[in-house]
């Protein structure tokens, strides 16, 4: 696996790979198998893989959250490699923003709600840095993962309205045997709180109403951020132990 830092060096790769296949994998970095699933996705589907480990500062309203992201980019790059990955892009601040964020992508509707209504620029953040991304390693196909359905959304959305010749592949949401949706932040968990977010999921998924849910959540210890649902999907977010996890489940 060769590890690239800077955008001249990714974009000279990657125009060498003129007549390849590439599948791509942005990622914050704090890796688990729900990432290991799309990268193992994208090797059996194009003839490169390439990943990003970049945790982007400018989608998270939440300084302390940004702070404490459980990530270790010495630990990611041993994932990564023993996955069989050609390519691992990780980028500075500088080298992604030599603007410093003076210029970014919005989307003026479904971004304001679910995750986008109390996270103030998150998804300016999102679909900016997504869209710096695919414009450096110029994907065949990129990956994203269905736990985080409002943003594959939003970048699918995106590569329409610009017409990006991407294809944006979602891949189905990773679970722990439990049901607990994989996260990087399971990590900020405390055991009993490990044992307790597993109830998220399986609440979700019971046959009841939206206020009967998200009442059971309350009862069981969850701070309801929303239980809502879009275009044929139940979405939700809750605080636990003052983590926050997101889920969604088809109706």
């Amino acid at each position: 696996m060769k590890v690239i830092n800077t955008v001249e060096e990714m974009k000279k790769i990657r125009s060498s790979l003129a007549d390849k296949k590439v599948g791509f994998v942005p990622t914050m970095g704090g890796l688990h198998n729900g990432h290991l699933s799309l990268v193992n996705k994208a090797k059996s589907e194009n003839d490169i893989t390439v990943v990003s480990v970049y945790l982007n500062p400018t989608q998270f309203n939440d300084k302390k959250d940004l702070e404490t992201y459980p990530a270790n980019f010495s630990d990611d790059c041993a994932l990564l490699e023993k996955a069989g990955v050609d390519y691992l892009f990780a980028p500075t601040y500088p080298v992604m923003y030599p603007d410093d964020y003076k210029y970014k992508v919005i989307e003026t509707d479904f971004s304001k709600t679910l995750c986008g209504a109390k996270r103030p620029g998150h998804f300016d953040g999102v679909l900016t840095v997504v869209m710096k991304l695919f414009n450096i390693v110029r994907p065949t196909n990129a990956y994203f993962g269905e736990k985080d359905y409002q943003q594959f959304k939003l970048l699918e959305g995106m590569i329409k309205a610009f017409f990006l010749d991407i294809n944006i592949i979602p891949c189905p949401i990773v679970r722990e045997e439990n049901g607990l949706a994989i996260s990087s932040r399971n990590r900020k968990l405390s055991k009993a709180g490990l044992e307790k977010a597993p109830l998220f999921h399986k609440i979700l998924a019971e046959n009841i109403s939206i206020s009967e849910k998200q009442q059971k959540l309350e009862e069981s210890g969850f701070k309801v951020d929303y239980v809502t649902e879009h275009d044929g999907r139940l979405y939700a977010a809750v605080f636990l132990e003052d983590v926050r996890l997101i889920d969604n489940v088809s109706i």
